[in-house]
């Protein structure tokens, strides 16, 4: 298993296999050969070896060695990571002889890793040599005690038949109370180990206060879903976004659906909206408030819910789109596992039961809108006001993946953006969970007028020097769309933008900002196995004032009001064409 190297979080399905499970100094992005100016020249070693995976690997592996041989300065020879990539990317096409001579390779170069013999093990394994896939799991878990990947599948080939309880079986589950305070301090020590800015929201004192708390409810009948309840709460206490127990989707895991709270909501602006269309025979409605639930008041849940939330600093606007999108799993968790609900609907008497779910779907998609369906788009809007919609949904595209994807898409857009003459160009950002500094800076270059400086401190190896514009920026007016659910590298694009005045800034607070605690270290503790996902490194972008508990903040605040939302009304777009009709005149 490999490293799980500065992704965002949007790419949660992928964890299984971009595991970091290693305690050793905060990785770095992988890097090739630069087409922006100002980073280091290095080349990628392992793109050169993907250029050629036409030739036998052996060929490949003796290019490697010659290349290091010859031209030491030209590639970056010291990037575990990326090599492990290139591994990986032949598993993946089931080229498993070859991916196994490239983790020998790995091992080789890197002997003192944990992880070159955890991807070794699992290449032998996937070739059925299971003595092999053992001795080389074994001596990754020596090397790191930590790696409970190792440590599984060391089980799984000793003990084939031993079946493992699947989270909905651990719903109920209990372990012993003394179980349960030991993962409780274990998790607050690797917390402050592993993330380098873990009391930097909060206090040391307070912050084991919480654990102690916390292990004060602890009593013989806690089950294991009330226990993962408390740990996320300590979680999100030291309040970064790289830090979570991966979203709700391990909660959601655990929750029978008989236990979903039945109905989809919408908060906005600290109001509970009934969201869906009820059936007839209910005597509530469509955009009713929710006053209460189970006689508890929806203020109450709201707060208790958020607290278990891990955003960047303290921003409000990410916890609720949080909540929203996972309404239906933590307002059980928040209110103990009712068997049933009761809700108290404003403008109607008393209370009024809720039927169970029969088939509810989480997380509960937004309906916020974006230009198109896809991560990256170009829209042309406005006729004569000249004005167009660049979409951009993910910056998750890497050198040592499908960053040329990206640079093609933007190099396309703007020579379409230059041809059609266009003097307007919104940037949409909404949704944008970050990704790549490579794909920031690419963009960015085409936006500024002036050299600028990205990273001042970072776990990447890219990004310090000063980075000159394009050789043809847009020259017309920028706007920017953004929301809470921007992490990320779209706070650090976005501090940037802001810091150089290129264009006004239209929505909410935005789910991050210039200062970043990121990458990921993938945790497990020991008696619960309740796994967790810690950031390991910090990277932060030049900006003059700043407040790293704050998300950037719009020059002009606009957001969806219930029935915005729920006739799908795209006020941000709608706002910023305003805007431009404005100026136009």
């Amino acid at each position: 298993m490999i490293r799980f190297v500065l992704i965002s979080l949007t790419l949660l399905g992928s964890l299984s296999f971009l595991a970091c499970r290693s305690q050793q100094s905060p990785q770095k992005t992988p890097q090739t050969a630069s087409t922006i100016e100002g980073l280091p020249a290095k080349k990628s070693i392992a793109a050169k070896l993907k250029e050629q995976n036409y030739l036998p690997v052996e060929i490949r592996i003796a290019t490697y060695y010659r290349l290091k041989a010859e031209q030491a300065q030209a590639y970056n020879f010291e990037n575990e990571d990326e090599m492990t990539m290139y591994g990986y990317s032949l598993l993946w096409e089931d080229k498993l002889n070859e991916a196994l001579e490239i983790f020998k390779l790995i091992v080789a170069e890197f002997p003192d890793s944990s992880n070159p013999y955890d991807s070794l093990g699992e290449a032998y394994l996937a070739l059925g040599n299971k003595d092999s896939a053992l001795y080389h799991y074994q001596k990754s878990l020596a090397l790191n005690p930590h790696n409970f990947n190792a440590e599984d599948q060391i089980e799984r080939i000793k003990y084939p038949d031993k079946r493992v309880l699947l989270p909905s079986e651990k719903f109920a589950k209990r372990y012993t109370p003394q179980q349960y305070k030991e993962d409780l301090n274990q998790l607050g020590k690797r917390l402050i180990e592993v993330n380098p800015s873990a009391l930097k929201f909060i206090s040391k004192q307070d912050f084991w206060q919480l654990i102690e708390s916390k292990k004060a409810l602890i009593t013989a009948t806690t089950t294991y879903s009330e226990f993962a309840w408390h740990c996320s709460e300590i979680i999100a206490s030291i309040n970064c976004s790289h830090t979570s127990m991966g979203r709700f989707y391990h909660e959601n895991e655990l929750l029978p659906v008989s236990r979903r709270f039945p109905l989809k909501v919408r908060l906005i602006k600290d109001q509970l909206f009934i969201a869906e269309a009820p059936s007839l025979e209910t005597p509530f409605q469509q955009k009713d408030e929710i006053l209460s639930i189970n006689g508890i008041s929806t203020t109450t849940i709201i707060e208790q819910a958020f607290s278990h939330i891990s955003t960047q600093g303290f921003v409000e606007s990410s916890k609720s789109h949080y909540f929203n999108s996972w309404a239906n799993i933590m307002i059980p968790f928040a209110l103990n596992f009712p068997e049933a609900y009761t809700i108290q609907v404003k403008g109607k008497e008393g209370e009024i039961s809720l039927r169970p779910p029969k088939d509810l779907k989480v997380p509960v998609l937004s309906k916020a809108f974006s230009n198109c369906r896809k991560d990256l788009c170009l829209e042309f809007v406005g006729g004569a006001n000249h004005t167009a919609v660049l979409t951009i949904s993910s910056f998750n595209y890497y050198r040592w993946n499908n960053y040329e994807e990206f640079t093609a898409f933007i190099d396309q857009s703007f020579a379409e953006i230059k041809e059609k003459g266009i003097k307007h160009l919104i940037i949409d950002l909404r949704f944008n969970g970050g990704g790549s500094p490579e794909s920031s800076i690419y963009l960015l270059q085409r936006l500024v007028k002036e050299p600028f400086i990205y990273f001042i401190e970072s776990g990447y190896d890219t990004g310090f020097d000063t980075i000159q514009a394009a050789e043809e920026t847009f020259a017309g007016d920028l706007y920017f769309l953004i929301d809470g659910q921007g992490n990320s590298t779209t706070g650090h694009f976005m501090a940037v933008a802001q810091e150089l005045k290129l264009g006004s800034i239209i929505g909410e607070e935005l789910g991050s900002n210039q200062f970043c605690t990121a990458g990921q270290t993938v945790c497990r503790l020991p008696n619960t196995k309740l796994v967790y996902y810690v950031a390991n490194t910090v990277s932060r972008v030049y900006v003059s004032k700043a407040k790293d508990e704050q998300g950037i903040l719009p020059d002009y605040y606009v957001s969806q009001n219930i029935d915005d939302y729920l006739n799908h009304k795209d006020v941000l777009k709608a706002f910023a064409l305003a805007l431009i009709e404005e100026k136009s005149q």
